[in-house]
């Protein structure tokens, strides 16, 4: 019976409590159970809320048994990214500065997790404050990949990504500044969908670059995510950059779309992000899914963003800029790591010259450089200046292809998941990694990534999916529908392809 719980869905999960089969005790014990049994060899987890998760649970039971109207997700567990403030629980963004720290508050998404009744499992493993793209960045050690413990499950969130892959949630918080949602969701075989910047409250969030930072939902199918966005997602206060409208129905678009007719839709291929440097397994299963796509009604159109070529660069000008002024309050003096200089007079600049010396990892101290150096006096114009020109020729890229096409379709990553320690050496090899999911956080559209077969590897690969601003329904519609399609053809979930784990007890 465990085994069966972790393997639903998260909307099946839900429809069980809601008809007293299962309780959410039961449920998110079971979980407890696999991330026990399964979490000592993928290392998704840095912190697992076992007794916080229990009550949450036993509380949904009490309310439900005294016919409280509850939300839908009510009762079914999830896992939250590091880099999210928890009240009560450790957050650390993946980094020894923030070691033991727990926030005296939640960020919005986790207020509105808690008031609707989902037990929070734990916080996920992450590349440190969300910089990286294979979670070896982190400061607690490596997140194994599901499908092959010997690879990266994708970053900066990986360990979000391999706990749904691995059954250990069947939902999770990501964030997603340059693909970190979605580009580890192509190398596990999940669903991750980054909304439009805006629709997702940022309050909480700890920041790395704050135009381009934005959480979602991590999950095994379309529905989920659609139901875990329409939960988290809406107008923040507290946020200056919320969005203050009503979310588009998602999860109504996404039970549209598991019909199967997409008459009248068009689908932009970016031409861009395709072909040279794509793997040959990755370009096949894209050729496969626009065929697909074809057969349900769907118009294909090739459409061309000519500045997309030059998103990585001005990406890699703009993150670390805001990185490096983000950052700059870990100073080893008001929460956090403190070190104190082994010799010599203890002052301000020392002490915050040896916490960061001791707290931050080399990926981080990289950036932070490099954006420092970006915004200094009489480079600010050559570099940063001149990203920000770029970022606005990719927004209007974008404006001119959703004016051909209701979509924008590519390979979610150019390769799929990689073995532990083979780019670590070379970070620009690294970065490429997000050469086809940058352009959307520079344009703030929002992004899906789904399953959509494996490669000659034997490997997931991901499909991503884009629409306007505001949109996000349309990502639902058109991933449901392709993911209906998929699992069709492959008789069931790829996800049941993914090799057994091997028990921890």
């Amino acid at each position: 019976m465990t085994n069966d719980l972790t393997r639903l869905s998260a909307a099946d999960l839900a429809a069980h409590l809601v008809s007293g089969e299962v309780s959410s005790v039961e449920a998110t014990q079971a979980h407890l159970d696999r991330i026990g049994d399964v979490d000592p060899a993928v290392h998704a987890f840095l912190h697992v809320s076992t007794e916080d998760a229990l009550a949450t649970a036993r509380d949904v039971d009490s309310r439900r048994a005294a016919g409280e109207d509850l939300h839908p997700l009510a009762g079914v567990p999830i896992a939250v990214k590091d880099v999210v403030v928890t009240k009560g629980l450790p957050t650390t963004a993946g980094s020894k500065i923030l070691e033991g720290w727990i926030p005296p508050y939640d960020a919005t998404l986790v207020e509105r997790i808690r008031a609707a009744g989902l037990p929070i499992l734990g916080k996920t493993n992450m590349d440190e404050f969300a910089m990286g793209s294979s979670t070896e960045h982190s400061a607690y050690g490596n997140t194994h990949n599901p499908w092959d413990l010997d690879r990266i499950p994708g970053g900066s969130g990986g360990g979000s990504a391999a706990a749904v892959a691995a059954y250990e949630a069947p939902l999770a918080i990501g964030t997603d500044t340059g693909g970190s949602i979605r580009q580890p969701g192509a190398v596990t075989g999940t669903v991750g969908v980054k909304p439009t910047y805006g629709g997702v409250s940022r309050y909480g969030l700890i920041a790395m670059a704050s135009s381009l930072d934005q959480a979602g939902p991590v999950t095994r199918t379309v529905l989920d995510s659609a139901l875990l966005h329409e939960l988290i997602g809406g107008h923040d206060p507290r946020d200056s950059t919320s969005i203050n409208e009503d979310l588009p129905l998602l999860v109504d678009a996404a039970r549209q779309g598991a019909i199967g007719d997409l008459r009248g839709l068009r689908v932009g291929v970016v031409s861009e992000l395709s072909g040279e440097g794509y793997q040959e397994g990755v370009s096949a299963r894209f050729t496969e899914s626009l065929d697909l796509l074809r057969s349900l009604g769907a118009e294909i159109i090739e459409v061309s963003c000519p500045h997309f070529k030059y998103a990585l660069g001005a990406y890699y000008l703009i993150m670390p800029s805001e990185a490096s002024s983000n950052l700059a309050k870990f100073d080893g003096m008001r929460f956090g790591l403190r070190v104190e200089p082994e010799d010599g007079p203890v002052t301000a600049e020392r002490v915050m010259a040896a916490t960061r010396g001791q707290g931050f990892g080399d990926e981080v101290k990289r950036r932070i450089i490099l954006g420092t150096y970006a915004l200094s006096a009489g480079y600010y114009d050559a570099y940063y200046g001149s990203a920000q020109k770029v970022r606005t020729l990719i927004q209007r890229d974008f404006d001119a292809a959703f004016a051909q096409a209701d979509v924008l379709v590519s390979p979610t990553a150019p390769t799929t998941a990689f073995k532990f320690g083979e780019k670590l050496d070379d970070p620009l090899a690294m970065y490429l990694n997000d050469v086809a999911t940058i352009p959307a956080n520079l344009a703030g559209v929002p992004g899906m990534s789904l399953p959509n077969g494996l490669s000659d590897d034997g490997l997931p690969v991901g499909f991503q999916i884009l629409a306007p601003a505001k949109a996000d329904d349309r990502l639902y519609r058109v991933g449901a529908a392709l993911e209906a399609a998929l699992e069709n053809t492959w008789g069931g979930p790829l996800l049941a392809k993914a090799p057994e784990l091997e028990v921890a007890r």
